[in-house]
């Protein structure tokens, strides 16, 4: 029976022993990631990754501001390592600021070069051009059409109407301040958003915030990502998308290592999977309102057939540079 009590103890042990490493094995197989997408986006496209590899993400959702903002402050003990589907602009301003790596994933080759860096600090995984979206009831009640210029929306009747996302911690807010600087140039970009806010209800902190008031007309109309526009009118709202025929600029939702990745191995293998067609194919699977960045993934919903509209061209890099000034410009001549 010593024997046998010896045995079962050799046993246990080597349980235990596999326990632990297998424990340790799971905790390490683990990726952690900030998106700027839905939950509903992120969701899918996490869950996805996970049941291809069976590495868990452990994954928070911010606007585009409070994710700069949380890289900046963890800096020096980084918490995430990836950051997945903030704007290709952002990616520039944090390179600069040292807060991610350069990494070419692999399949990425067929992403076309404008859409992302050359040096690896970012590759982009879809696009998404700024629209205006107003409640159709609301036009009807007063007898308009749906916006077709920058000019309309100082119409007096939108005074204290309009809702959109502030440039200070919104992609949104921002490329809607990018889309009238390239629309009208950049001194001109400032009064036009000064005359603007006067017809302004309330700036949201997050681009989407401010979709469901309008959708439930709680304000009239606003300036959104197309994403977020779709989404509302996919959901049943009477909601009408528009564009200004001076045009837009389409952002580049793009993803990228972050500096000091605690999970690298991880990392690399979660930016390599989300290069290939398969991640962006999900985008019509689940319903997910952007235009893929690789051109080989067929996009079968007319109303991201944006060839019909005005894509302005939009300097990346610059913008990625100047962003911190374009912020600090627009709260000392439009809110003061």
């Amino acid at each position: 029976m010593k024997g046998y009590g010896r045995l079962v103890a050799v046993v246990l042990i080597a349980f235990l022993g596999l326990f632990t490493a297998s424990s340790a094995h799971a905790e390490k197989e683990q990726l952690n990631a900030y998106t700027i997408w839905s939950e509903r986006y992120a969701n899918a496209i996490f869950s996805a990754f996970t049941k291809d590899t069976g590495i868990k993400v452990n994954w928070m959702r911010f606007s585009s501001g409070e994710v700069q903002a949380r890289l900046e402050a963890e800096k020096n003990n980084p918490q995430v390592d990836v950051v997945f589907g903030n704007m290709a602009e952002a990616f520039v301003d944090g390179v600069q600021k040292g807060l991610f790596d350069p990494y070419r994933p692999k399949g990425a080759e067929k992403i076309p070069d404008a859409f992302k860096d050359p040096k690896g600090y970012w590759t982009g995984v879809a696009i998404d051009p700024i629209c205006f979206m107003f409640n159709k009831k609301f036009l009807k009640d007063h007898n308009l059409n749906p916006p077709s210029s920058w000019q309309d929306l100082l119409n007096p009747v939108y005074k204290g109407q309009l809702q959109m996302a502030d440039p200070r911690t919104s992609g949104t807010g921002m490329y809607r301040l990018l889309s009238v600087i390239q629309a009208m140039g950049e001194d001109k970009a400032y009064k036009y958003e000064k005359a603007l806010s006067q017809n302004i209800q309330l700036y949201t902190k997050s681009g989407a915030g401010g979709a469901l008031p309008i959708a439930r007309g709680q304000a009239a109309g606003g300036i959104f990502f197309l994403v977020d526009a779709l989404e509302m009118q996919k959901k049943g709202y009477d909601v009408v998308i528009s564009y200004p025929r001076e045009g837009v600029v389409a952002g580049i939702e793009a993803m990228g290592l972050v500096r000091g990745a605690k999970h690298l191995d991880l990392a690399k293998k979660f930016l390599d999977w989300a290069s290939t067609e398969r991640m962006q194919k999900l985008y019509e699977e689940n319903d997910i309102n952007l235009i893929p960045s690789n051109p080989n993934v067929p996009v079968s919903d007319p109303a991201l057939d944006i060839s019909k509209i005005k894509v302005l061209p939009l300097d990346v890099e610059w913008a990625g540079k100047n962003r911190d000034r374009l912020v600090e410009r627009w709260i000392n001549e439009v809110l003061q």
